[in-house]
C-alpha cells in the first residue's frame, strides 16, 4: 500500500488547514481542501534527520552550512539541468518574505510592480501593504488553458514596473509555463529595464508530460536580472519548518537584497529548517517521484468525478501543482452563493476565487494533495453541494 494512502489525524498539531477553518469559513466542521499543505508525512530520511538533531539536545545560534548549499545545488542541476554557484545563495524563512524583501531592496514606495492575475494571492497583498502601485497583466483563458496576453504585458511595462512577480509554475492555474513563453516573457522585461522575481515554489511538482524551466537558467541576460525563489516547503510539505532558498547571481542585486535582510533583522534560518532543508533535497528524490505518480492519479479521478457528476464545472487541467482550479461560472451562481453552497450545504472548504484577483470570479481552488479516501470525502461533499 502506497505510504500516501495513511490517514493522519493533523488536530491538535496547530493545522492552519485543519484547525482555523471556524476562523477563516464560520464553520468548524467543515472538510478543508484550500490551503496549499498536504495530508503527508514528508520523506522519512527527512524526520530521522530532524530526530538525530533533536537528540543532540542543544540548539544555539546556528548557521546555513556550506551542505545545505552543496544539497541544493545538486538538486537544481538534477532536476532541472541549472548549474548554480553557492555565492549565489541566501534564505529566508518562507517565499511570501522573500517577496516583500525583494520588493524593499529594488523597489521604492509608489513604484509600479507587474503580476499576471488570477495569482497567488500574497502577490497583491505584499505590493499593496509595502504602499507599491499594482500593475496587472490578466492572463487569458483560452478554452481550458491559460495563455499570457503579450500584447496586455508590454503595455504593462510600459507603465514604467520596475519588478515583474512571475509565477512558475503558475498557483493556482496550474500552469508550466513553456521555454518560448519565459523568453518572451524575458526579453520584454530586459527591453523595459524590469526585474524578475520568479517564484518557483511549486517548480518540483511537475506532471510528467511537462518540463520546469527556471526561467534564470535560459541565458546569461535573464540570469542577470532575475531574482529566483524557491523552497522544500511545497514540494516534501514543510511549510512549518519555514525555509526557503534564494538565487540571486548578480553581485550588486544580491548585496541590496542582503542588507535589506539585515535592515530587517534576518540572519539565519532556524535549526530545523536547516536540518529539513539539506535532507529534503539530498534525500527526498524517490519519494517525490512516488508523491507526483500519486498525484496523477488523484488529478484523473478529479477530472472524471466532475465529468461524471459536474459536467458544468470545467476543471483546469494542471500541467504542475497540487492544486486544480475549477471553473464553476456555468452553474451561474454568485461568487457569495457559491461559497454558501459550499460551506453550508457541502461542509467543504475550498479557496474562493475572486481572491486571486480579477479573472478569479466564478472559480474555486481545491488541493488534491491528500490520501485517496480524503479526496473521495471531498469530491462526494463538492458534489452534494452544486449537483
Amino acid at each position: 500500500m502506497s505510504v500516501f494512502n495513511e490517514r493522519i489525524d493533523r488536530f491538535k498539531t496547530a493545522s492552519v488547514k485543519w484547525e482555523l477553518t471556524k476562523d477563516i469559513f464560520g464553520e468548524s466542521d467543515l472538510w478543508p481542501m484550500w490551503v496549499a499543505d498536504m495530508d503527508f508525512k514528508p520523506p522519512q530520511a527527512v524526520i530521522d534527520a530532524i530526530k538525530n538533531r533533536v537528540e543532540h539536545g542543544v540548539f544555539g545560534y546556528t548557521f546555513v552550512p556550506s551542505s545545505t548549499s552543496e544539497a541544493i545545488n545538486t538538486w537544481l542541476l538534477k532536476r532541472h539541468q541549472w548549474k548554480i554557484n553557492s555565492s549565489w545563495l541566501l534564505y529566508c524563512s518562507g517565499v511570501v518574505q522573500a517577496i516583500s524583501t525583494a520588493i524593499h531592496s529594488f523597489t521604492k514606495e509608489g513604484d509600479r510592480v507587474l503580476l499576471q492575475s488570477p495569482v497567488y494571492t500574497p502577490f497583491f497583498d505584499m505590493i499593496e501593504k509595502n504602499k507599491r502601485i499594482v500593475v496587472n497583466s490578466p492572463l487569458r483563458l483560452d478554452g481550458d488553458r491559460y495563455q499570457i496576453d503579450f500584447a496586455g504585458f508590454e503595455k504593462a511595462l510600459q507603465e514604467g514596473c520596475k519588478l515583474f512577480l512571475l509565477c512558475n509554475p503558475h498557483n493556482p492555474a496550474g500552469r508550466v509555463w513553456t521555454k518560448d513563453e519565459l523568453l518572451k516573457i524575458g526579453e520584454l522585461c530586459l527591453q523595459y529595464n524590469c526585474l524578475i522575481l520568479s517564484d518557483e515554489i511549486h517548480s518540483d511538482i511537475i506532471y510528467k508530460k511537462f518540463t520546469h524551466k527556471p526561467i534564470a537558467s535560459l541565458n546569461d541576460e535573464l540570469l542577470d536580472r532575475t531574482i529566483t525563489l524557491i523552497a522544500p516547503s511545497k514540494t516534501f510539505n514543510l511549510a512549518g519548518l519555514q525555509a526557503s532558498a534564494v538565487i540571486i547571481k548578480n553581485k550588486e542585486l544580491r548585496i541590496q537584497f542582503q542588507e535589506q535582510q539585515k535592515r530587517q533583522g534576518v540572519f539565519s534560518l532556524n535549526t530545523f529548517g536547516i536540518i529539513g532543508m539539506e535532507a529534503a533535497y539530498r534525500y527526498g528524490e524517490e519519494w517525490l517521484e512516488e508523491l507526483i505518480d500519486y498525484l496523477q492519479v488523484n488529478k484523473d479521478y478529479t477530472m472524471q468525478f466532475l465529468a461524471d457528476h459536474l459536467p458544468e464545472i470545467t476543471c483546469i487541467d494542471a500541467e504542475g501543482t497540487y492544486l486544480l482550479w475549477l471553473d464553476c461560472r456555468k452553474l451561474g451562481s454568485s461568487d457569495k452563493e457559491l461559497r454558501n453552497l459550499l460551506i453550508q450545504k457541502g461542509k467543504l472548504a475550498l479557496e474562493p476565487g475572486p481572491k486571486y484577483g480579477p479573472g478569479g470570479e466564478g472559480f474555486v481552488r481545491i488541493n488534491i494533495a491528500c490520501p485517496k479516501d480524503d479526496l473521495i470525502e471531498g469530491l462526494e461533499r463538492l458534489n452534494r453541494a452544486l449537483s
